[in-house]
């Protein structure tokens, strides 16, 4: 297996791009900016504010977490 290989909650991020139209940066941005909240409220606040499906919101604020060391 390479090295390069996505696997884990990153493999859901070309179908999250295909399907909000942002890079995931921009939803890294969004996340910045709601750090100190729970996993759960990350997830609610990306589900209620941009009509995220549940499985997206969730791969995006756990490798947010994961990068911000939460």
């Amino acid at each position: 297996m390479s090295e390069n290989t996505v696997s884990g909650p990153a493999t859901y991020f070309p179908s999250i791009e295909k399907k909000y139209g942002q890079p995931i940066e921009y939803w890294m941005q969004e996340l910045q900016a709601v750090a100190g909240q729970k996993h759960m409220e990350q997830v609610a606040l990306l589900k209620e504010k941009f009509g995220m499906g549940h499985g997206h919101a969730n791969a995006l604020v756990a490798v947010f977490r994961a990068r911000d060391g939460s």
